[in-house]
C-alpha cells in the first residue's frame, strides 16, 4: 500500500499506530547485561523496537582530525575524554548481536541497528529486521545503497541536512528499495529547551508533499515528548528517542535520553492524540448526542397560542433544550405564518405535527 511499510509483519503508515524505537545506543555502558536489561525496560515501557549502534572507533572518527579542531564543540564540549576515547568505550561488540536479538525476541520487540562500518553490514544482516542510517552518514551514498540492498526497511535520518542532501540520499535508498522511512531530525544533542525552535517539524509536511508515497518519522533529541506529539499530528508514524534508566549516569547519550516513566508517558499521550485526531468528517459524535439536545436551542411558544392561530415572530422564543421533534432556530421560516393544529401552551416547543 502507498504510504505504508512493514517491519517483521508490523504495518507502519498513516492509518496505523505509531511505531516507537528506543535507541539504546551507547547507554549499555559497555555491559551486556545492562544492554539486555534496557531492552526489557524498553519493551515494558511501550517501545516497539530496541535500536543499537554498531561502529568501531577507528572507522568512524579520526583521532587526529578531532584533535586538530582545537576544541570540543556542541554536546562533546562536556566530554572529559577525547572523542576517540569516548567512541572506543561506547563501541558495541559485534559478538553481542545474537544475544541482543534473542533478548528482543523474548521481550517481544524488534531488534535493529545503525551500522557505521561497511564491514559490519553482512554479519549484522542476519539479525536485523530493519536498518537505521544516522544523520551523520546522509552524504555517504555508498553506505546508504549497500544498506538498502539487503531488502529490509531503512530508517533514514536527516539531521544537519539541506534539501540537496535529502534528495540525494532518498534517491540512493529508492534505487534499492521502496521500504523506507524519511525522518526529520535535529542533531543537537545538548538537550536544551532552546533546541525546540530549531526542530522545524513542518518539514514533515514538505516531505509528504515531495514524496507522497513514503512513511515519515521523527528522530528526536529534545526534552520530553512535546515534539513527538507535534510530529504525529503532522503525519509522522515512526518515533525514535534515546532510552536509558538513569539520565544522570556517565556516558555520551544518557543526559538527553528518556527513562521508562517518561517513555510510558510519551506512548500514552501519543495514543490519546491518535484517538483524538480522528478523520476529516465533521459530524455530531456519539458522545455528543445528548449534549446536542441539552445545549442547542429550539423554537418555543413565548405565550399561549390557541388552535388555528397564525404564528408571528412575537409568539416565539429560542430556548434550550432542543428535542428531536422540535424546530431549530434556523427553521423559523417553517413556523411563522403557519396555523396551529392544537392549542400550544407558553413554554412548549413546537413540532411539525403542531402546524397546519
Amino acid at each position: 500500500m502507498i504510504g505504508e511499510i512493514q517491519i517483521s509483519g508490523r504495518k507502519i503508515g498513516r492509518e496505523n499506530p505509531v511505531y516507537f524505537v528506543a535507541d539504546i545506543a551507547a547507554n549499555h555502558d559497555g555491559d551486556l547485561q545492562r544492554a539486555k536489561d534496557l531492552i526489557y525496560l524498553a519493551a515494558e515501557s511501550g517501545a516497539d523496537a530496541a535500536k543499537f549502534q554498531n561502529f568501531r572507533a577507528e572507522t568512524i572518527v579520526s583521532d587526529t582530525g578531532f584533535k586538530k579542531l582545537g576544541a570540543k564543540v556542541s554536546h562533546q564540549s562536556k566530554w572529559e575524554k577525547s572523542v576517540f576515547e569516548v567512541y572506543s568505550e561506547a563501541a558495541l561488540p559485534l559478538d553481542w548481536t545474537p544475544v541482543l536479538k534473542e533478548t528482543c525476541d523474548k521481550a517481544g520487540i524488534h531488534y535493529f541497528t545503525a551500522p557505521y562500518d561497511l564491514t559490519l553490514l553482512e554479519p549484522l544482516s542476519n539479525f536485523v529486521c530493519a536498518w537505521k542510517v544516522g544523520s551523520g552518514d546522509i552524504t555517504w551514498i555508498d553506505l546508504i545503497q549497500r544498506i538498502a540492498s539487503f531488502g529490509k526497511p531503512v530508517l533514514l535520518a536527516t539531521g544537519a541536512a539541506d534539501w540537496d542532501d535529502v534528495e540525494r540520499a532518498v534517491e540512493a535508498v529508492k534505487s534499492r528499495t521502496r521500504e523506507f522511512v524519511l525522518m526529520q531530525c535535529n542533531t543537537n544533542y545538548t538537550g536544551e529547551r532552546s533546541n525546540f525552535k530549531y526542530l522545524n517539524l513542518r518539514v514533515l509536511k514538505r516531505f509528504k508533499e515531495r514524496y507522497p508515497e513514503i512513511v515519515t518519522g521523527l528522530s528526536d533529541h529534545t526534552p520530553g515528548h512535546t515534539a513527538v506529539l507535534g510530529a504525529v499530528t503532522l503525519g509522522a508514524r515512526v518515533i525514535e528517542k534515546h532510552f536509558t534508566d538513569d539520565v544522570g549516569r556517565d556516558g555520551p547519550d544518557h543526559a538527553f535520553s528518556m527513562t521508562p516513566s517518561s517513555w510510558k508517558g510519551m506512548v500514552e499521550a501519543t495514543e490519546d492524540l491518535m484517538s483524538a485526531l480522528g478523520d476529516s468528517d465533521k459530524r455530531i459524535m456519539p458522545n455528543e448526542s445528548e449534549t446536542a439536545v441539552v445545549q442547542r436551542r429550539a423554537i418555543y411558544a413565548s405565550q399561549d397560542i390557541p388552535a388555528g392561530q397564525r404564528i408571528t415572530s412575537e409568539m416565539l422564543a429560542f430556548l434550550r433544550p432542543c428535542p428531536k421533534d422540535s424546530f431549530s432556530p434556523f427553521e423559523e421560516t417553517k413556523v411563522i405564518g403557519k396555523a396551529t393544529a392544537r392549542p400550544v401552551s407558553k413554554g412548549e416547543h413546537l413540532s411539525p405535527g403542531d402546524l397546519i
